[in-house]
């Protein structure tokens, strides 16, 4: 397998980012940050790429921070530089992958830690092997949570429940995480690939472009007024009513056909 950290896949409309630290339960030292972050903003501006899904190889999604290289800088006496990432790295990552006007999906095929964890919940779906589960494991290291931990937790599980799972770190099953609305959908592990292949096929041949500004408005209203939502809404149906893929659609309904959708 090739040594890159971050592999890229591009397939009928979709961007396939694959951790590939393998042998580091694809940990996130600085050379995974920096080409992740180089790999997010590419596909986010690729107006080919019309859904992106995030994986890891092996047998873990992301188990977040490199502890290797994060006791060594420690010990070094490096502490700006070690913490830098998050301003460096993490907020640029996770920034990315929740403005991109296009449908992200997290294909988690086994455990999802600390940052790990935050990176999958900044995703619209995540699809879990039955065998894969979730860890808030900062407070296991004494640190903080990160890479937007705080802002998508609370919205997925209410904020009584985000802050027990960040104070009493634990392995959150697969079956659990769909209880709590932490995964989408849970399937047998080798299931997986193939419905996070049909589903992020299903997204890149729908409306993009209207599916783009639903997350963007979704993510708007979290933190404004219904009023200041409802605005916000008005503008992204004035940008949606002028695609094509909306001018195509009125007419397949009209003509009682199948709309072919192009992302424009």
């Amino acid at each position: 397998m090739t040594s890159e950290p971050v592999l890229v896949d591009h397939t009928d409309g979709v961007a396939t980012l694959t951790l590939n630290r393998p042998d580091a339960m694809n940990s996130l030292d600085v050379a995974t940050k920096e080409a992740l972050l180089e790999a997010v903003t590419a596909v986010g501006e690729d107006p080919a790429v019309r859904c992106v899904v995030l994986t890891g190889s092996g047998r873990a999604f992301c188990v977040g921070q490199d502890l290797k290289e994060h006791i060594q800088l420690l010990r070094s006496g490096a502490r700006d530089t070690l913490f830098n990432t998050v301003d460096e790295h993490y907020n640029p990552i996770v920034s990315t992958l929740v403005a991109m006007p296009k449908p992200v999906v997290a294909a988690v095929n086994g455990v999802a830690a600390g940052a790990g964890a935050s990176l999958a919940f900044a995703c619209d779906l995540r699809m879990l092997a039955d065998t894969a589960g979730f860890n808030l494991a900062f407070a296991g290291v004494a640190l903080s949570c990160d890479t937007g931990c705080s802002y998508h937790l609370q919205r997925l599980v209410g904020r009584a429940k985000a802050i027990e799972l960040l104070y009493f770190p634990r392995t959150v099953s697969a079956a659990e995480s769909l209880e709590l609305g932490l995964a989408t959908q849970v399937v047998p592990a080798e299931e997986l690939p193939a419905l996070v292949a049909g589903t992020a096929k299903g997204l890149a041949a729908g409306p993009t472009v209207a599916l783009g500004a639903m997350r963007r408005s979704v993510a708007y209203a979290a933190g404004h007024s219904f009023d200041e939502a409802v605005a916000f809404e008005s503008e992204m149906m004035a940008l949606t009513g002028a695609t094509h893929d909306h001018a195509a659609a009125v007419e397949a309904f009209v003509a009682k056909e199948t709309p072919v959708f192009e992302g424009r």
